[in-house]
This record gives C-alpha cells, sequence and structure tokens, in this order.
C-alpha cells in the first residue's frame, strides 16, 4: 500500500509512474504520425514503378443562381437532386407589376406615333404654303421690276413667304421630337422586356441542382440566391501527393479513376490542376528530406464529354482512388487499363 511506504520513497514511486504515462502517450503519438507519414508517401506495393495512387473524392464547381432585381418568388420549378440543361426554367418571379409598364410603355409608343404622323402631315402642308409663297414672292419681284406693282405688295409677300418657311420648320422641328419620343419609349420598352425575361431565371449551364434557397412567396433582394447548381461539365477528383511525385506531372497527364461505389470500373482522367504552393507544410524548409515530405494538391478531372455521356450517374462527394504516372511512357496496368462500359452497362 502507498500509505505504507515512507514519503521520500512515495515521491520517486507518483514520479515514475508520471514518466511511464508520458512515455506512452508520446510513443501513441510517434506512431500515429508514422501511420499517416506512410499513408501519405508510401506508394501501393502492388504498382510497378512510376504509377502511384492516392485517396480522393469526387468534387464540381458551384454555381450560385441569384435574382437580377428585388421581387417576390412566383414559382419554383426544380427539386433538389434535379438534372437541368443549360437554359431551363428554374424559378419564375412575379411579373405583374413590370407586364403593366409593358403595356404602359406599348401606349406610350402609339401616341407618339400618331403625333409623329400628325407632324409628317403638317410638313406636307407647310411644305405646300412654302411653295406657294415663293412662287407668289418672285411674281411680285418681277411686277416690281417692271414698275407694276407696289413695295407694299413686295413687303406682303415676302412676310408671307418668310412666315411659311419658319412655319415648316417648326412642322419639322415637331416631327423629330416625336419621332425622337418614338425612340426613348421603345428604347425603354426593350429595357422592361429584358426585365421580363429577367423574371424567368434560367440555369446558366447544365447541371444538377443542390440546394434550393428560395421558396414561392419569398420576397427577395436584388442579387439573392435561388439555387446553387453544381456544374457537372467541370467534374474532378481532388488528391494529395508528395513532391517527388507531384513535380514530375504536366497537364494534361492521363490519369485514371476507380469509385468506390463503382470499384468494378476505370475512369479515364487528366492532370487539370497542380498546385503551385505545397500543402500543410513548415514555414521554413530547408533540407531535401523536408522538401520531398511536402504534400502538393493535385486536380484530376474527367472530360466534359465524358460527363456528358454519363450525366444521369455524376455524383460529388463520391470517393474513390486516383493513379497518376510520372511518365507517360510507364504502361498502366492491366486492371487499369480496362474501358469504361455503356451506362446502360453500368446502371444494370
Amino acid at each position: 500500500r502507498l500509505d505504507s511506504i515512507p514519503s521520500g520513497l512515495h515521491s520517486h514511486f507518483l514520479e515514475l509512474h508520471m514518466n511511464r504515462k508520458i512515455l506512452l502517450t508520446t510513443f501513441l503519438v510517434i506512431i500515429a504520425a508514422a501511420g499517416i507519414a506512410l499513408w501519405y508517401f508510401l506508394k501501393d506495393p502492388a504498382l510497378p514503378d512510376g504509377l502511384y495512387s492516392t485517396n480522393g473524392r469526387l468534387e464540381a464547381e458551384q454555381v450560385q443562381v441569384a435574382t437580377k432585381t428585388a421581387g417576390r418568388v412566383a414559382e419554383v420549378l426544380v427539386e433538389e437532386g434535379q438534372l437541368v440543361h443549360e437554359g431551363d426554367v428554374l424559378v419564375r418571379m412575379d411579373s405583374q407589376q413590370l407586364l403593366a409598364r409593358e403595356r404602359e410603355a406599348q401606349a406610350q409608343i402609339k401616341a407618339a406615333e400618331l403625333a409623329f404622323e400628325e407632324a409628317d402631315a403638317g410638313i406636307e402642308q407647310r411644305q405646300a404654303l412654302l411653295t406657294l409663297a415663293t412662287r407668289e414672292l418672285e411674281r411680285t419681284k418681277s411686277m416690281i421690276a417692271k414698275k407694276v406693282a407696289s413695295q407694299e405688295s413686295l413687303d406682303q409677300a415676302q412676310t408671307q413667304y418668310d412666315s411659311a418657311k419658319a412655319a415648316l420648320r417648326l412642322s419639322k422641328a415637331t416631327a423629330e421630337r416625336a419621332k425622337a419620343s418614338i425612340d426613348a419609349t421603345e428604347a425603354s420598352l426593350a429595357e422592361l422586356m429584358t426585365l421580363l425575361e429577367d423574371t424567368e431565371i434560367r440555369a446558366p449551364r447544365d447541371g444538377r441542382v443542390q440546394y434550393l434557397l428560395a421558396q414561392a412567396g419569398e420576397v427577395l433582394s436584388a442579387g439573392g440566391r435561388v439555387v446553387t447548381i453544381l456544374d457537372i461539365s467541370d467534374v474532378y477528383m481532388t488528391v494529395f501527393l508528395p513532391a517527388e511525385v507531384a513535380g514530375k506531372l504536366t497537364l494534361n497527364d492521363e490519369a485514371k479513376l476507380i469509385l468506390d461505389p463503382l470499384a468494378d470500373y476505370v475512369v479515364p482522367a487528366r492532370v487539370s490542376f497542380v498546385a503551385a504552393d505545397a500543402q500543410f507544410t513548415p514555414k521554413s524548409v530547408e533540407t531535401a528530406e523536408q522538401r520531398n515530405n511536402l504534400m502538393f494538391r493535385v486536380k484530376l478531372s474527367i472530360e466534359p464529354a465524358l460527363l456528358k455521356r454519363y450525366e444521369d450517374m455524376v455524383k460529388t462527394g463520391v470517393r474513390g482512388v486516383g493513379y497518376v504516372r510520372t511518365f507517360p511512357a510507364i504502361p498502366w496496368t492491366e486492371a487499369l487499363s480496362k474501358p469504361l462500359p455503356a451506362p446502360a452497362t453500368i446502371s444494370e
């Protein structure tokens, strides 16, 4: 019993007990770190030299679809998980106010067109009066030259000519004003039509609806998000590779993916991105050994044409294994060379 041991020995036993706990904890930490290091840095022993594998999961770019102007959601036409194509209507916003403004603009255009017709008719009338005044002025001048007309007659003819000329200029200005009014109202109508088109919020690209962020009846401000779409034309697996492997990869290098739910099939891919900076790296790296332990983020992308062919089956978040090779001349293993069968075969 500890209470029967002298106090000096008692303290010594407690110190030994604490040291054992510290040593055990340190040993477990070292074992865990070693396991993590092996998981990251040792390639699959079943693969030949030059081929490397690492775990990852499928990801895709997210597209936030939002309203252009403020308004009330009238109708939501899609559901979460639904596959949509570019141009499909996702949400309809309330458009009653815009439709009323459209009718008003069309009425204003009609009134401006009538005003232009009146001004155009006025131009013809004023042109006829100017022609008559011009002839009368010329006749009066001829009579003055022959001394058979008075100066008063010439003054009257000149006044009539000047008045007809001014009236014609006024009619032309009125017609131009009516034409400008038509153009301005048509421009306003075109803007309204654009706003009306924007009340139908469409899918900007092919994708799968991930989240519905608004429901019918909600009032949203300009830029309010309504739907989140996963762009299934840009699907990739993010993996992490040590510097000695990532440094030998180039863009568009061939890669292979094997997904956990479809472990019997090999999905062709390509290296689309290699990070310029290492992840979870120390701030200062000085030795070659430390540099080899740095991990770089790499994206293995599936070709858009292949994604289009299998679009009904494309999902994100699926985990699997990505395979890369450090030199293009290195052959893939027989298991990684199997072609991907038709979608109907896989679904069966």
